[in-house]
């Protein structure tokens, strides 16, 4: 009944991976990882101070290690952060261990979300036309994954419901 794959939740920042994939997890009995969540443990800053005293560059190297390495577990719900699928390094091993889902939403919805935030580095200087060309980008590779979740009409629950039910019947 129950798969051996992780669950892996990709999207844009703003979309809910964290909060979905907390829920969810207690649901199927299972870990909860949060990719960035660990990233600021490890590094013992918040990923803004990260972004802040080493950079971009330097927070891909981190993200990609921790993620390759929380990637391996067993029956666990991964929350990768918004750039982490984007990483073909990242991508690659979540096909093979992973069942992924796309926690899709409208780009207005995810500008609204996230402009303005200061606890998202990577969207504090941009225009919220910015922000939305970032979103069509990422979304070419979002599309990949195994399967789209069109969140927009959807409450916290019933996404989880549809997830849980792929997952189990998969």
């Amino acid at each position: 009944m129950k798969s051996k794959k992780n669950i892996v939740l990709i999207g844009m920042m703003g979309s809910g991976k964290s909060s979905i994939g907390k829920i969810l997890s207690k649901k199927l009995n299972i870990n909860f990882i949060d990719i960035d969540q660990k990233i600021e443990e490890n590094e013992d800053l918040n990923i803004s101070d990260i972004f802040k005293e080493y950079g971009e560059n330097y927070f891909r190297k981190v993200e990609e290690k921790i993620s390759l390495q929380y990637l391996k577990s067993d029956n666990s719900v991964i929350s990768l952060g918004g750039g982490g699928f984007i990483n073909r390094s990242i991508r690659k091993l979540s096909f093979k261990t992973c069942i992924s889902f796309w926690l899709n939403w409208k780009n207005e919805t995810i500008v609204n979300r996230i402009y303005k935030s200061k606890k998202r580095p990577l969207v504090m200087r941009l225009s919220r036309d910015q922000i939305s060309n970032l979103i069509r980008e990422r979304s070419k590779i979002y599309e990949l994954s195994d399967y789209k979740i069109n969140c927009e009409k959807l409450d916290k629950i019933q996404i989880i419901n549809k997830i849980k039910y792929i997952y189990e019947n998969n």
